[in-house]
């Protein structure tokens, strides 16, 4: 029976960081395998997401985990490049921007100042100056706005996880085209040491990191434990505007009522939580042709005029791993297993997320401890207490 020291179940962008920095850490002596179903990655959340990252958040940790995220994006090829060779991962400066109506205008300037604290560069604007810098926005029913005035844009969320794979391979990680169906728990000395392949393979390892994304609830399942994620359904509609649109550049903009929109040269791109937003089915990525109809394109008309006269170009959906007690990530072990490790419940900030999460699981593993950047407040321990650890600005 073969055995790995760290056996990681997912190697999208958060299972092959993981891999990554684990595999470049000098103190960590051990092999690892990751397990992936599926080696093209076309249904996994990381190539399906919307690939941006944003300062913008209500708790420090995830500021920080995302301006981590900018410092390692803005040096990419080095960290990763192999004999020279390296994806390409060009960073587009768009900004977001949070519009709030009188009532949601206190949260803005709450997150502000954390934001501010943090060191995030954000501004806070009126109503007048929203409309001075994006002349085309229908600013009346607005009292302001908050926005991202450096390091927030859009990537390529298929490169970051190919040049963390690569990196990782090149250091000695193995990846396995595999399917999980089952975990032994060794009960007498409470720890995973067994995994079980779709091809009937059994694997032993010292260590298991679920890195599962929308499936993880299930890993947890066979491992006996209760992870409150789920896969919920996201979609991009990518459409066409006849009028130019006279001012700055449209930042990827968040409604009040929660729909999104952002420049997509040559066209844009919009998206929102469905009206009922619940779990679906990991498989099911089916566009609901009625949410643009009658929820989306209806908010953008009334915000931009100019997107009265659109045409959709295309679209597409994937999934969140959506965490319903805080809409935060689960970071680490607990004393119930202590080798069995969550990387789980993103919420759709994981891409941002993944360099900083990736490195502090390394530590972790290695150390016994986070040295970088303490995640200890994303620990599993919440949910076991059912202590939400809220994240305010979820898109």
């Amino acid at each position: 029976m073969k055995h790995f020291d760290t056996l990681i179940i997912g190697g999208a962008v958060m299972g092959s960081s993981t891999a990554y920095w684990l595999s470049e850490n000098p103190d960590y002596d051990g092999n690892i395998l990751v397990i992936e179903p599926d080696p093209t990655y076309s249904q996994s959340s990381t190539a399906l997401s919307e690939a941006s990252i944003r300062h913008q958040f209500s708790q420090p940790v995830n500021i920080k985990l995302s301006m981590f995220a900018t410092e390692f994006f803005s040096n990419f090829h080095d960290h990763v490049q192999v004999n020279g060779e390296a994806p390409e991962l060009p960073f587009h400066e768009t900004g977001y921007l949070f519009l709030a109506s009188e009532d949601g205008m206190e949260n803005l300037k709450n997150n502000h100042e954390i934001q501010k604290n943090c060191g995030a560069e954000v501004a806070l604007l009126s109503n007048t100056e929203i409309k001075e810098r994006f002349p085309y926005m229908n600013t009346d029913d607005l009292e302001g706005g908050s926005l991202g005035t450096k390091h927030e844009g859009t990537l390529d969320a298929f490169s970051l996880m190919q040049g963390f794979k690569l990196r990782a391979r090149h250091n000695g990680v193995d990846y396995l085209n595999a399917r999980v169906i089952s975990l032994n728990v060794n009960k007498n000395k409470n720890l995973v040491n067994e995994v079980k392949l779709d091809s009937g393979e059994v694997i032993s390892c010292s260590r298991v990191i679920n890195c599962a994304g929308p499936r993880a609830k299930w890993i947890a399942e066979m491992a006996g434990l209760e992870l409150p994620v789920e896969p919920r359904i996201r979609a991009a509609f990518v459409f066409d505007c006849r009028e130019a649109l006279e001012g700055q550049t449209l930042p990827l903009t968040i409604d009040p009522s929660g729909v999104h929109v952002r420049t997509d040269p040559p066209y844009f791109l919009a998206g929102a939580p469905p009206p009922n937003d619940l779990e679906v089915d990991p498989d099911d990525f089916k566009v609901r042709g009625e949410e643009w109809q009658e929820h989306i394109w209806p908010v953008l008309a009334h915000r931009i005029p100019a997107f009265e006269k659109i045409k959709v170009m295309s679209s597409w959906a994937g999934h969140y791993a959506y965490n319903t007690l805080d809409q935060n990530a689960i970071i680490g072990s607990s004393e119930i297993l202590p080798n069995f490790f969550f990387c789980n419940g993103f919420s759709g900030h994981g891409f941002q997320q993944s360099p900083g999460v990736g490195r502090g699981l390394s530590e972790l593993i290695t150390y016994g401890e986070y040295r970088s950047l303490d995640l200890s407040e994303l620990s599993y321990d919440r949910v076991i207490n059912n202590e939400p650890f809220l994240e305010k600005a979820i898109i």
